[in-house]
């Protein structure tokens, strides 16, 4: 007689799905949850956004050149504000899957659930608090009127301009370096006053020391958890560590809007003091809710291409590594955003703790070939936001002057 099967998606005691497949993959052909084809790609996420990239290009020229010749300062501050809702928008889409790649593809929670959860939790996290927005709109001082305007606008386009360079090579690059990097190349370029302190201690610093904390934390947490779990049935520790993931994701995702949204508060509110509409002292209530409600449509618009680097192309994740990395990277992102009001980037933090949990395994679990063009990314995206931004402005001046 036949030894009993266990039901279909249940692991037995190797750890192994029935199929034979060692963890999860992010999709499967034939499942409700797979990966949308480049098509469907395009119906629902940001392939759009190529021309409208252009387009947001054109007009921020434009009008900044006529801004500058007539003096429409008004006009130009609504469309710096409505440039900034784009970034956070693309800002997103192309985070989303620092906080859900880990959980689909070990299956703990299907796409479409995931990015819903994600795009609630970022919104509430958006609510949080606001010390991180201070501390980007403190990065420059542009100067007044439609003059600062412009230096705002170019930060902006130069960091939106890298988020979908590096979204259509499907390599996860920080936002926040991008916009802190396009925000001090327009302040250079318009000899504007950087504050390189804030530079280097609240974003230079936390860049190289996030991702060192992140991959040494998480491997401590995953050595604990197989110490702890040694014994115990690697099917049904697998089961539980799905739902415990979902926890996690979630956890991960409130840290997301906590970072992220505030940074682009930080924009406007940088926007609102160059015309003297804000003091810098507090960020309105308009601001914060704007800056929440675009980073969650942005998010459920879905990030498919990073979400399956994250989530296939770094490590075979299995429930206890995803939820121990997304654990630890939502501790790190609350810790710098309460205690030191730092600007990290959450893309830097996930990623690392990832990598800190595929360690464990063995060194070469980690596809080193892979992380190596996502470090690639990370040191480029500061210089090249820079270049774009002040690209962007040298062109305004040069028509609108």
């Amino acid at each position: 007689m036949s030894a009993p099967q266990e039901p279909p998606g249940r692991g037995d005691r190797t750890g192994r799905d029935v199929g034979g497949k060692v963890g999860a993959v992010l999709t499967e052909p034939g499942r409700a949850d797979a990966e949308p084809k480049p098509g469907e790609q395009a119906r629902r996420g940001p392939i759009g956004f190529w021309p409208l990239l252009a387009l947001g290009l054109l007009i921020v020229i434009i009008t900044g050149a006529l801004g500058l010749r007539s003096e429409a300062q008004t006009a130009v501050l609504i469309v710096v504000v409505l440039i900034a809702l784009g970034f956070d928008y693309t800002n997103g889409f192309h985070d989303a899957a620092n906080a859900i790649a880990t959980s689909v593809s070990t299956r703990a929670l299907t796409p479409r659930a995931a990015l819903l959860m994600a795009a609630v939790m970022n919104l509430v996290g958006a609510l949080l608090g606001v010390e991180v927005a201070k501390t980007v709109s403190e990065v420059i001082t542009p100067p007044d009127g439609l003059h600062g305007l412009t230096v705002v606008a170019a930060g902006v386009l130069g960091a939106i301009t890298w988020n979908m360079i590096t979204w259509y090579f499907g390599l996860p690059s920080s936002s926040s370096h991008a916009l802190i990097g396009g925000v001090v190349g327009a302040g250079v370029a318009s000899a504007s006053a950087v504050s390189w302190e804030t530079v280097v201690d609240k974003v230079a610093i936390p860049m190289v020391i996030s991702p060192v904390v992140g991959f040494g934390l998480t491997y401590l947490v995953m050595v604990a958890i197989l110490w702890i779990f040694r014994r115990a049935n690697p099917g049904r520790i697998g089961r539980r560590f799905r739902i415990a993931q979902s926890l996690s994701a979630a956890s991960m995702a409130l840290g997301h809007g906590l970072q992220d949204a505030q940074k682009t508060m930080g924009i406007i509110v940088l926007a609102l003091v160059t015309t003297g509409h804000s003091d810098g002292s507090s960020v309105p209530l308009w601001v914060i809710v704007a800056c929440a409600g675009a980073l969650s449509l942005g998010t459920y618009a879905g990030g498919w291409r990073i979400m399956r680097t994250l989530g296939r192309k770094v490590i075979e994740l299995d429930p206890p590594k995803g939820f121990a990395a997304e654990a630890t990277a939502s501790m790190i992102l609350y810790a710098t955003a309460y205690i030191w009001h730092a600007p990290i980037s959450t893309t830097h933090t996930i990623t690392s703790c990832i990598m800190g949990a595929g360690a464990t395994k063995r060194l070469s679990a980690v596809r080193w070939g892979v992380a190596g063009n996502i470090v690639t990314a990370w040191v480029l995206t500061m210089p090249a936001a820079a270049l774009v931004a002040a690209l962007v402005y040298w062109i305004v001046h040069l028509f609108g002057a």
